[in-house]
């Protein structure tokens, strides 16, 4: 073994886990619907300090079947499910068209939380697809018109050069309008809750559902 990798070792051996308090939870008293319980995390999250609760794993898989995976940020958690926003145009848009399921995962270490939904992933209508770009910062604007998503970049000047005219045209047109822009919906047919526990007895409820109608509660081993 070289130098180096006994070094990564040690030093990734060294790193822990959950060095603060964890909170309890009783999984009997979770709400019937997974949303309730993700609403009332999300907001504990923000409160125990977590920097970005906001931001989640999005996994998808191409057409061949393999999976990818990316970090991006959620929009909205409401009746009809998870929403995130991208590029029609972008890799992960492409693979949607193709495959429209996709699993999220957002963790919280401030309080040993994980949450992972699966589910149909549907496009919503442009008028709220644009809606949702013009509720969002002049830079998130701006990151919207410059280059297409994905593609080979051929150096670094070029993006410099279209992100400052994206930039100008974000300011002086924020109605300007983005037509690969849309906005997808994660419709979850399961949605599990994990809490993390010192002595690793750690608390997953997962919810499922096959249709429309009740969610099914159940334990499961960690």
């Amino acid at each position: 073994m070289s130098d180096t990798q006994k070094s990564f070792r040690a030093l990734l051996h060294a790193q822990r886990v959950w060095d603060v308090p964890l909170p309890r939870f009783d999984a009997s008293a979770a709400p019937a619907d997974p949303l309730d319980l993700f609403r009332a995390w999300f907001a504990e999250a923000v409160a125990a300090g977590q920097i970005e609760p906001h931001t989640m794993t999005l996994a998808t898989v191409d057409a061949e079947g393999r999976p990818d995976a990316r970090t991006l940020m959620l929009h909205d958690a409401d009746e009809r499910g998870w929403h995130f926003g991208t590029h029609t145009t972008s890799e992960k848009g492409r693979q949607l068209a193709a495959r429209p399921h996709a699993a999220l995962t957002f963790y919280w270490p401030a309080q040993g939380r994980q949450v992972r939904v699966r589910g149909t992933v549907t496009p919503v209508g442009r008028a709220e697809s644009r809606a949702d770009l013009r509720a969002r910062s002049t830079g998130a604007l701006a990151a919207a018109l410059t280059g297409t998503q994905s593609e080979v970049l051929p150096s670094r000047d070029e993006l410099v050069r279209a992100s400052e005219e994206a930039w100008e045209r974000a300011r002086a047109e924020p109605d300007t309008e983005v037509e690969t822009w849309s906005r997808y919906v994660v419709e979850p047919h399961e949605a599990e809750f994990f809490q993390g526990d010192a002595e690793r007895r750690h608390v997953r409820l997962r919810y499922r559902r096959e249709a429309v109608g009740p969610w099914t509660r159940e334990l499961l081993w960690p």
